[in-house]
């Protein structure tokens, strides 16, 4: 009980320090690792976890969408806002019926945007450390 109380606390404290991009990631993360335990869970006919795990990844896209500012972030929150409304439908089409070629595609696309904020987040740290070693 002590050993998990321990990883809790862990979570809270690299959630607690992350930066605003890191949560992002952090949040595709999450939610590949929940469409991975979907698409076992319909192949091993598990219904109860399958539903489980993909609504917990329709939460967190439905988080993403959300927290797209629209009139600030023009083009690319438009079409951040078309490519999580299609992941939700096939994840929701997964679900109800019991597919795994939509959490495939699911997995692709959310895993080729989460390597887009991970490079972002590499030319962040470059800049900075640039600008530190100029100053």
């Amino acid at each position: 009980m002590a050993y998990r109380n321990l990883v809790e606390e862990y979570k809270k404290n690299a959630v607690n320090s992350a930066s605003p991009l890191k949560l992002v990631i952090m949040l595709y993360d999450g939610a590949l690792r929940f469409m991975e335990s979907g698409k076992e869970a319909i192949l091993q006919k598990d219904y109860s976890r399958q539903n489980d795990y993909l609504q917990r990844a329709q939460k967190i896209v439905l988080e993403l969408m959300s927290s797209l500012d629209m009139e600030s972030g023009g083009e690319i929150a438009h079409n951040l806002m078309s490519l999580y409304s299609y992941v939700l439908q096939q994840l929701i089409n997964a679900n109800v019926y019991d597919q795994t070629d939509p959490v495939d595609t699911s997995i692709k696309i959310m895993s080729e945007l989460r390597l887009s904020w991970m490079t972002l987040e590499d030319q962040l740290k470059t800049n900075i450390e640039e600008i530190a070693h100029a100053a």
